[in-house]
């Protein structure tokens, strides 16, 4: 039995890595898949193998930096067929430097694609979701979001990306925390695999085996999405979900750790001891990547 018929599902970056993997992976399961990618053609050729395999799908290249293309993304689901259920927040770009040599332009352009992308086409499918609410429908909707381990500790050169990820894994829990009243579940993934992206940086180390578990291929992360999308994952929301090779673990994130109370305002003098007495007895972070 298929886990996902007919539900309808919007992937974006979809034309290639993580995101063809996802789409292929959902459509196997019975989903009818929006790919949408700003390369026309990579997201035509997904498409085209979803269909040779028996699976149903549609593409799609309007930008999701943009509120009302990203609207327009959304309602070419609804008109195709028939409604939404799933939205996966794949796209993804990268404009590695470090602080020092950082443009305007290399921040401006990652915020865009990964945390602006991420609230345009969500806002128009919860705006969707809430007026079916409202009619009188029973949700079982999904937003994937897709973080990174360089926005849960960092990443030396990459302080664009890394604070990208790191806002769109707080997004998560405040969609988590707001949404659920819609029976809509929102969580998150920070993968570990070979993409384009991936592969610029990390190519010796991510690089295809010629024998054996190919420990970073994009479709170890699929079957962790498509569960999340299924409606079996409804009891499952604002969590973060690290995918690495067959690894599969939850995300440990911020908590209060220990505190010192003064009973009233902390005099200059006291305050150094006091900072050591709680970094003596806190976890130490984990490192930021590269360092």
């Amino acid at each position: 039995m298929h886990s996902c018929k007919n539900r309808v599902v919007i992937i974006t970056g979809a034309g290639g890595g993580l995101g063809r993997a996802y789409a292929q992976a959902f459509a196997s399961e019975g989903a009818k898949v929006l790919v949408n990618d700003i390369n026309r053609d990579a997201a035509q050729a997904v498409v085209a193998q979803i269909q040779a395999a028996g699976g149903v799908a549609a593409a799609n290249s309007d930008d999701i930096t943009r509120y009302d293309d990203a609207g327009l993304i959304v309602r070419q689901a609804i008109e195709t067929f028939g409604g939404l259920d799933v939205l996966v927040n794949n796209a993804g770009i990268c404009r590695d430097r470090m602080f020092a040599s950082l443009t305007e332009a290399d921040w401006d352009a990652v915020m865009a694609v990964h945390l602006k992308g991420h609230f345009c086409l969500a806002s128009h499918a919860v705006r969707y979701w809430r007026e079916q609410v409202k009619g009188g429908a029973k949700l079982t909707a999904r937003i994937i979001n897709t973080s990174s381990g360089a926005g849960l500790q960092g990443s030396i050169g990459q302080s664009n990306y890394a604070a990208a990820k790191g806002g769109i894994a707080s997004l998560t829990l405040v969609q988590a925390a707001e949404l659920g009243r819609y029976g809509i579940t929102a969580n998150a993934l920070a993968p570990a695999a070979r993409t384009g992206m991936t592969e610029a940086v990390f190519a010796e180390v991510m690089k295809r085996p010629e024998q054996g578990f190919d420990y970073f291929a994009p479709e170890n992360v699929a079957p962790l999405v498509v569960w999340l999308g299924s409606a079996a994952s409804q009891a499952v929301t604002g969590q973060m979900f690290e995918v690495e090779g067959g690894k599969l673990s939850i995300a440990d994130g911020w908590r209060r750790g220990p505190q010192v109370d003064n009973q009233g305002r902390w005099a200059l003098a006291d305050v150094g001891a006091a900072v050591e007495h709680l970094l003596a007895e806190s976890l130490p972070a984990q490192k930021v990547y590269g360092s």
